[in-house]
């Protein structure tokens, strides 16, 4: 049997603005324009240029306009050297410090005052990989950040919790991983590179707007 597409709801913020997304290069601009045509996009580039930004604020605006109605954002639990068990506190606590980034990107977009809005409408929600297994999300952006730490396993049952009018977005970079275990980003890539309404994104050194000194530090490390 067929499901009925849900009605979105409408949003009486959305004629308020929030901070607009402007791509800074070529590279980022590509980023963007691969959300049109696509449901899931896949952006890998180094530490700095802006696929996590990007996604943010792509995510945001999609929210504040009234074309989704919720934002998931997700990434591994990698730890240093202890187990996220072993942390004090609730999973929320425990998670809070992985996550920060992409909060802090969020509210950059939305604003204190919009963000705490759709935070408290449970319209964002930070979650952590390990227990989204079994959920559905439909008319949302999920946002699935530092997926070079996950297995291929772990992306494949990400991108399969996508319902109707979502979209999954995923970034890491390919260069680098903190496990110990093969990285499933560059397999996925390869793997469905070739299906429509998949779009793969690559940013480079040269896209690094954070610090500019940056993009010479990371090619000196590689050499």
């Amino acid at each position: 049997m067929k499901r009925k597409s849900r009605k979105r709801s409408t949003n009486s913020n959305s004629h308020k603005s929030i901070i607009p997304l402007e791509a800074k290069t070529e590279n980022q601009k590509k980023y963007i324009k691969s959300f049109a045509g696509s449901s899931i996009i896949f952006c890998s580039g180094p530490s700095g240029s802006g696929k996590s930004f990007i996604a943010s604020g792509m995510a945001s605006h999609a929210l504040h306009n009234g074309e989704i109605e919720k934002i998931i954002i997700s990434r591994p639990l990698v730890c240093a050297g202890r187990d996220i068990g072993s942390l004090p506190g609730e999973l929320s606590d425990k998670i809070a410090p992985y996550l920060l980034p992409m909060q802090e990107n969020i509210k950059y977009f939305l604003t204190q005052v919009f963000y705490g809005h759709y935070f408290n409408n449970d319209q964002i929600q930070f979650k952590p990989l390990e227990v989204m297994r079994g959920a559905t999300f439909h008319n949302t952006y999920m946002i699935l950040d530092e997926a070079q730490n996950c297995t291929l396993d772990q992306i494949k049952m990400f991108i399969t919790r996508m319902g109707e009018n979502s979209k999954v977005l995923i970034n890491g970079d390919t260069k680098q991983t903190d496990i110990k275990s093969k990285s499933g980003l560059q397999t996925i890539i390869e793997k469905l590179q070739h299906i429509d309404g998949v779009a793969n994104c690559e940013l480079t050194y040269d896209d690094i707007q954070r610090n500019g000194i940056l993009g010479e530090v990371l090619k000196a490390l590689e050499e």
